[in-house]
């Protein structure tokens, strides 16, 4: 593994999560560095976009770093990771404000009347497409998910998740792709996933 991702971005969102992404890909031999750098973001063999919070404070956040151009434009394989990849998409309802526009699909509420929010706990994919990211990932396989807002099932979703409904666990499109959970709290599982985008090549 060492060398075949000698340089990943993971970019700078200001959000908690960011030091278990960087372990989790530093323990799989990638040289992984933190930055809000221009420069840096569009010169790295890969990106991972991570995010906790509120898609309106993290639209708002990148749009101080002067950063929304720069992902608009990445032509590098990019993860999302959980409001990472919400905000892959074009709009969301959480705030109301308008995402990246990289993959079409629109961040919506999970159903509350169902069951009970957060989605917080392990659960394991169904729908699972041929992509890269998922070679060697079953049906068996669990993930840690912690959200509230989803986006439903499209021809991009390459797995689904079912929590009071289908919704889509991971979404790709060209050099875009996001995962609803959090791989770098998923266990092995997780970690397969991240070696699969840390060897993804075009």
């Amino acid at each position: 593994m060492t060398g075949l991702a000698t340089d990943l971005v993971i970019v700078d969102t200001g959000c908690a999560n960011i030091s278990s992404v960087y372990f989790a890909c530093q323990r799989l031999g990638a040289k992984v560095r933190v930055s809000r750098d221009l420069k840096l973001i569009k010169q790295a063999k890969r990106i991972i976009l991570p995010g906790v919070g509120t898609a309106n404070n993290a639209m708002a956040k990148l749009q101080q770093a002067d950063l929304i151009t720069c992902l608009q434009q990445l032509q590098q394989p990019v993860l999302g990771i959980c409001l990472g990849m919400q905000l892959l998409t074009q709009y969301s309802d959480e705030g109301n404000v308008d995402c990246l526009k990289l993959i079409p699909g629109k961040v919506a509420a999970m159903p509350s009347q169902m069951v009970r929010l957060p989605h917080m706990g392990w659960n394991t994919l169904s729908h699972i497409a041929p992509h890269p990211l998922l070679n060697g990932i079953t049906k068996q396989d669990y993930f840690y998910f912690v959200h509230s807002f989803a986006v439903a099932p499209s021809e991009h979703t390459i797995a689904r998740c079912h929590y009071g409904e289908d919704f889509s666990a991971l979404i790709a499109k060209d050099n875009i792709t996001g995962a609803q959970f959090h791989p770098e709290r998923s266990g092995k599982a997780g970690a397969k996933l991240l070696d699969n985008f840390l060897k993804w090549q075009l």
